[in-house]
């Protein structure tokens, strides 16, 4: 979950969602409790079950819409019967997406060699922001990052955010036309 102190108990939380989520086929990434422009969220990402546990990339580990509805439509009950969290609030179940944000260690050693955008507390040879190929992390807890042909040793204190970055394909070199898809008869 989150690092942020959340208004209800965490483990309780996880009592009753985990049990759910798993009998889906899936397992909790993350839990994110947030104020915005219509109310309180209560976001639940999930993945395919054993997808920390056996290193899977994010489209190994992608669940689909179907699990996130069956999901939300059991633990919406669930939660209103536990009442762990005073309040209205809104419920969603979803994925923690291809530009998943990377939270703990194991997360950093899941996705080294993946690009990543990481933000920094202090700046560290002139940079705030890097973007580039993370590295294995280290006992000493801190992260190379390759960014743009140098290497960052980025304490893992010192990341306020890192999240994976998507890239598309290769673009079409100048001048050429995209192929074209074949007609359908």
């Amino acid at each position: 979950m989150s690092e942020k102190t959340l208004p209800f108990d965490r483990e309780k939380l996880a009592e009753v969602i985990d049990p759910i989520v798993r009998a889906h086929g899936g397992e909790v990434y993350d839990v994110e409790y947030k104020n915005e422009r219509d109310g309180w969220v209560l976001r639940i990402l999930v993945e395919k079950l054993g997808s920390a546990e056996n290193r899977w990339n994010t489209e190994q580990a992608a669940v689909d819409l179907d699990l996130c509805s069956n999901v939300s439509r059991e633990l919406s009950p669930a939660l209103d019967v536990s009442e762990l969290i005073a309040g209205r609030y809104h419920l969603e179940v979803g994925s923690p997406g291809v530009e998943r944000t990377l939270r703990t260690p194991d997360d950093f050693r899941r996705f080294s060699g993946s690009k990543a955008k990481v933000k920094l507390h202090e700046s560290i040879g002139g940079q705030k922001l890097l973007v580039g190929i993370l590295g294995d992390l280290t006992a000493g807890d801190v992260l190379p990052v390759v960014d743009g042909g140098r290497t960052y040793d980025v304490p893992r204190a010192n990341i306020e955010r890192a999240q994976l970055v998507f890239e598309f394909g290769p673009a079409p070199k100048p001048g050429k036309p995209r192929p074209k898809k074949a007609a359908k008869s």
